[in-house]
């Protein structure tokens, strides 16, 4: 969508957008990667957004992912230790709170963070969860399958999620965890086929029992996620590598088997059901190429019992929506199954619909409003996530969203149908180039320990920079670098410095001129048409990569644009002071003070305590920040221009502030 105006061909944007944050898991705090990764960026978007279409027609939500065998586990092994003795609700409220503290600390701008379990919000999301089955169930989408899962013989439990260990069946799986059905990296699979499992309750290898579950026919939706991947690659926010994950699971179901054992599989040829061989003498192993699912688990089954090892690849499989965790969304019964819960995944999917629901009750709308903004041709959904999410987010979520449409889902949704939401995806946040995670051996700072040695603009800026959207990015804070040596460039600081020393220098400078010269008042007159063009130049730029979602390039079109904005600033003063001429002096603060104007409004999103504090500097209501406004000289916003006096701007004084670590004697190095 795309619109025409005197500005040229300009970008489209919604009427009304959500933007998501994914959910992290209510068993700890915010890691950087949460951070970095996921909810600056997000908020970023969110605040442009707001700018851009209005405050009130932007929703940004997340919340704490409260249940599931992962909090269950973590629990278990606090509680042994008397490091954590009250309940389970208590557990995730606890770590919920720190979560909110440090998202507000990052100053992350969101109208909602809940709690899947927790509160208002939670008492939605159970309500919405039981519908969402029921709905699929109606439609004739879900299938009751016996499946075998995890049991220990040893303390009488069935086991879930990471209550077993072991590792990946899926082909050139890099996961350093395998679970009981999916991996690390979101790969799943069959219980039966994770390699070497053990029970993490009691380190035992745990047998198999065959459990009755509710699973969503997932592998049926084939041809319409084909037709929605198709749409997705032509999306302006689409990222490559994220089309090519979600490519991979649409691949035909295949079987992949060591060179080596070729002599067993041709022994069982004759029993195995019709299939395609793919075979390289080149490579390790050969494949079975299957046109159904089905085809490849009787294979598969036929292959385990000859004793022939294999790994099968990615495809679309049944995807199980309940379990019998004790801990969890309580699921309906259904033809007589009862006593299933929600499987968290498939919850935590349709939790942002709920968190709508709850944002706008808590805003004095009614819940049911949630479909103007999930539901209508002139709204979208924005949802940032890792790639490690990709499968759910992308396949799972978006047949899901299709099948609440009837029994016969289209790629289109009907009015008011459920429509797909846009994802953006980003890289792996590398901490001192190793992947980092809460649940790895790398053991990076959390999030809210960097907020000891930088500001919180220093760091949304840095991660906006590092180009997640592209790649795999590291995180180098020299306070947290054993390696760093001591006149090393701290390079976390890198992009901090466009702010605490660039755009707080120009500014400064602009307001202490008016302050000299202009008794305190911006000068009368038009802006030159060489600032105006650059300015607009760079607006346009700017709304074309946020179209986008391109925030390194926006960090680096700022970089260009507040440089440029403070040497035409500094060149023109020197003249003006050369030639002694109060006209050239005027005129060089005229635009001056419409590259302050550009600069702030633009860099808004990134930094807003100190681009608010401007504003208050300026004496200007919030209109400043809108892009019905953007192109307009400050003059534009002043009610009596004549008269309009700035703030008085004390000597010393800084908009963008370094962390106090960073000033004086323990200042680190810049």
């Amino acid at each position: 969508m795309r619109e025409e105006n005197a500005g040229g061909v300009r970008p489209n944007f919604p009427k009304r957008a959500i933007v998501t944050a994914g959910m992290p898991y209510g068993n700890k705090p915010l890691h950087i990667g949460h951070i970095g990764g996921v909810f600056v960026p997000a908020d970023c978007y969110a605040r442009f957004l707001r700018d851009r279409i209005g405050e009130e027609n932007v929703l940004f939500l997340s919340g704490t992912d409260c249940y599931g065998s992962p909090i269950m586990e973590s629990f278990r092994k606090r509680s042994e230790t008397n490091d954590f003795a009250d309940t389970l609700e208590e557990y995730v409220a606890h770590y919920h709170a720190r979560q909110k503290e440090t998202l507000e600390a990052y100053r992350i701008s969101l109208d909602l963070y809940g709690a899947s379990a927790l509160g208002r919000a939670g008492e939605i999301h159970r309500r919405v969860s039981g519908g969402f089955i029921r709905r699929l169930y109606e439609n004739g989408h879900l299938e009751r399958l016996s499946a075998p899962q995890f049991y220990d013989e040893k303390l009488g439990v069935f086991l879930n999620g990471r209550q077993v260990t072991g590792r990946c069946p899926i082909a050139g799986c890099a996961s350093e965890f395998g679970y009981a059905d999916e991996c690390s990296l979101g790969h799943s699979y069959q219980p039966w086929e994770l390699i070497g499992p053990k029970s993490a309750l009691s380190g035992e290898t745990p047998s198999m029992r065959e459990v009755e579950n509710w699973y969503f026919r997932l592998e049926e939706f084939h041809g319409l996620l084909s037709a929605w991947l198709r749409a997705y690659e032509s999306e302006p926010t689409c990222r490559a590598f994220a089309a090519k994950s979600i490519r991979e699971f649409l691949e035909a179901p295949v079987v992949h088997v060591k060179r080596e054992l070729f002599g067993l599989y041709c022994a069982v040829l004759g029993d195995l059901p019709p299939h395609a061989l793919v075979y390289d003498a080149a490579k390790p192993s050969f494949a079975l190429s299957f046109e159904r699912l089905s085809s490849r688990e009787e294979a598969c089954a036929r292959m385990k019992a000859a004793g022939i090892s294999f790994r099968t690849g990615k495809t679309l499989v049944p995807f199980r929506l309940t379990g019998n965790i004790s801990w969890g969304v309580p699921a309906p019964e259904l033809e007589g199954l009862s006593g299933r819960s929600v499987w968290v995944w498939p919850e935590s999917l349709w939790a942002p619909i709920s968190f709508t629901m709850a944002a706008l009750e808590a805003r004095g709308e009614e819940p049911s409003c949630w479909k103007d903004w999930w539901c209508s041709g002139d709204a979208l959904v924005y949802q940032f996530i890792g790639q490690d999410n990709v499968f759910f987010y992308g396949p799972a979520q978006t047949a899901m969203f299709l099948a609440v449409q009837g029994p016969s889902p289209a790629a289109e949704p009907p009015a008011g149908g459920l429509r797909a939401t846009r994802l953006v995806v980003n890289h792996h946040l590398l901490f001192l180039d190793r992947k980092a995670s809460s649940s790895g051996s790398v053991k990076a700072p959390d999030a809210g320990e960097l907020l000891s040695r930088y500001t919180a603009e220093q760091l949304r800026i840095h991660f906006l920079a590092l180009g997640l959207g592209v790649r795999n990015a590291g995180f180098k804070p020299k306070p947290f670098n054993p390696d760093a040596g001591p006149n090393e460039a701290d390079p976390a600081l890198k992009e901090g410095n466009l702010l605490t020393n660039v755009l707080n220098r120009v500014v400064r400078s602009c307001f202490y001129t008016a302050q000299k010269h202009e008794d305190g008042r911006i000068p009368l007159g038009e802006v030159s048409l060489d600032a105006l063009g650059e300015a607009r130049e760079c607006v346009l730029a700017y709304e074309r990569l946020m179209h986008r979602c391109e925030l390194h390039q926006v960090v680096s079109l700022l970089d260009t644009y507040i440089r440029s904005v403070n040497r035409r600033f500094t060149q023109g003063m020197r003249e003006a002071d050369a030639a002694n001429s109060a006209e050239l002096r005027r005129q060089t603060l005229i635009d001056g003070f419409h590259g302050v104007r550009t600069a702030t409004a633009l860099m808004h999103p990134i930094a807003p305590e100190g681009t608010e504090l401007v504003r208050e500097y300026l004496g200007l209501g919030r209109d400043f920040w809108s892009w019905g406004r953007i192109f307009e000289p400050l003059r534009a916003f002043l009610e009596n221009p004549a008269k309009h006096r700035l703030k008085f701007l004390a000597p010393r004084a800084d908009f963008f502030k370094k962390h106090p670590s960073q000033v004086g004697d323990g200042a680190i190095d810049n």
